[in-house]
């Protein structure tokens, strides 16, 4: 058995990897955390998943919640760095499905790998979205700069960062593709006089409504022709069942920073 620990257990994506947890038979949930101050502390984190009592409690102290941990799944926006670091330095692997890090927690997170860590971080855990990831690559290298793209996202509207994680990197895997810049070929939303779409830039768009848990969709369009490739995610169990993936994977790899194209061998 995999001994797992959650951290941001109380929340929407943290109640599905407990429950998920749960009920897997190669997984079992030995700690759960969650930030100073917020109502979850305390509570019993199988009862708070909808599932039946397990007897873990939802901790504010990231140590106790690690002390018998194999590996620590962390889908919270706060800290990534550093619970990670305490992680690491518990002997924990790490999954990381945090969107929006930047290039210096990326930086960490490779030092922190050639220092002996075993991490999985992706904007993204679904098997679709990654496969998703898989077909953009290779739609856009075939289809080449004749064909106009456009990425599309919408979540719920209590989501707070835009655009979404995936879908930047939807834009980043179209971007390498075509030789182009993220920086310097993506257009984020299009207003007033903009004047013609040049060849080369990449439109991404975000939309926020409702209770849409992750819809994304691909664009290649030219003359006479347009191609989509849309993934449409109805359930955060999605997102859980790809991150157990990657526990299991990390059991048996080697030290290093991995993604979601390693675990389902995409690459």
């Amino acid at each position: 058995m995999i001994k797992t620990a959650v951290i941001g257990a109380g929340g929407r994506m943290g109640r599905r990897l407990v429950s998920n947890i749960l009920a897997a038979e190669d997984l079992t949930l030995v700690g759960a955390s969650e930030a100073p101050g917020t109502p979850f502390i305390g509570q019993d984190a199988g009862i708070l998943a909808g599932s039946a009592a397990c007897g873990i409690k939802i901790t504010a102290d990231l140590d106790e919640a690690l002390k018998n941990a194999d590996a620590v799944i962390n889908f919270s926006t706060g800290k990534v760095i550093a619970t990670t670091r305490t992680a690491v330095a518990q002997g924990c692997s790490a999954v990381i499905g945090t969107t929006a890090l930047s290039a210096a927690d990326q930086a960490e997170l490779q030092r922190l790998a050639a220092a002996g860590a075993r991490i999985v971080v992706a904007s993204n855990m679904s098997v679709g979205v990654n496969l998703l990831f898989h077909l953009c690559r290779e739609a856009a290298s075939i289809l080449g700069g004749d064909y106009d793209v456009e990425i599309i996202e919408m979540h719920h509207n209590q989501k707070k960062d835009a655009p979404s994680g995936t879908a930047i990197r939807l834009a980043e895997i179209a971007c390498k593709a075509r030789g182009l810049s993220y920086e310097k070929d993506v257009r984020h939303g299009r207003e007033g006089l903009v004047g013609a779409r040049t060849r080369k830039e990449i439109g991404l768009h975000a939309l926020r409504g409702g209770d849409v848990v992750g819809d994304h969709t691909v664009i290649f369009a030219t003359g006479g022709e347009r191609l989509e490739l849309t993934h449409k995610a109805s359930s955060r169990d999605t997102f859980a069942t790809g991150a157990l993936q990657a526990v299991r994977f990390l059991a048996s790899a080697a030290p290093g920073l991995y993604d979601m194209q390693d675990v389902l061998k995409l690459k």
